[in-house]
């Protein structure tokens, strides 16, 4: 197995706060979405949106040290391409307008499709979540045998005070009837019809202005890793 490169950290300024300046790339992006736009452009990006967002990763690292160290924060692999993937949708516009990272479990492929933390930046709105999103059948199937199993430790996750403050109401999707497999009158029955187990907050914009943002992220991400690890164990 290839060694991952060390990160030189020399390379990225501290994090102060996320620069006015790539919000406002954002919005113009918004309104400009063309390939000809961007490529004058493309400067703007680098300095005022994707180096900050590289910059601000580098702060997490300390704080997920302590709660979280088997998450991998790297400033090239954990952020998402701008670029859309317009294979398969209606939309053509080829850049997506905000900026977001995905943080996995240390050793696994970007874009590895398991419980998680998400994070992104957009002009209005700023959002951190974690957990997983859409899980796949076998991993649906598994999560559901964890959550049957040991019940107790998922409720103690998801109804605990500060949990339910900062993430209900979770809105996840659930199936009508209790998946094959288990009885009707489980004592985990309403748990076990769900389809998906991520929550997050949203923020207005101006909260990634300052340093803070950094702490207050982290903090987020803190309260969400009880369940993020409880999915990956049952994964």
């Amino acid at each position: 197995m290839s060694q991952i490169p060390a990160i030189d950290f020399d390379l990225y300024p501290p994090f102060e706060g996320f620069p006015k300046e790539g919000i406002k790339f954002l919005k113009l992006l918004k309104r400009n979405n063309n390939r000809e736009w961007f490529e004058k452009h493309k400067k703007e990006f680098e300095s005022y949106t994707k180096e900050p967002m590289q910059s601000f990763i580098i702060a997490l690292q300390t704080h997920f040290a302590r709660f979280a160290p088997e998450f991998d924060l790297n400033p090239k692999r954990s952020i998402f391409r701008i670029y859309r993937d317009i294979r398969f949708s209606p939309d053509k516009t080829p850049y997506k307008t905000h900026i977001a990272a995905h943080f996995v479990l240390r050793g696994k492929p970007k874009g590895f499709v398991g419980s998680g933390y998400y994070m992104e930046i957009a002009p209005d709105e700023l959002y951190v979540g974690g957990g997983i999103y859409i899980p796949d059948s076998d991993q649906l199937k598994k999560i559901r045998k964890a959550i049957a199993l040991r019940g107790e430790e998922f409720l103690s996750i998801v109804e605990s005070r500060r949990f339910k403050k900062l993430f209900a109401p979770f809105g996840w999707e659930k199936l009508q009837r209790i998946p094959k497999g288990y009885e009707e009158n489980h004592p985990m029955a309403e748990w076990l019809k769900y389809k998906q187990f991520f929550v997050g907050v949203s923020w207005p914009e101006s909260k990634c202005y300052r340093a803070a943002f950094v702490k207050e992220t982290a903090g987020i991400c803190e309260e969400l890793t009880p369940l993020v690890r409880f999915l990956n164990n049952a994964l």
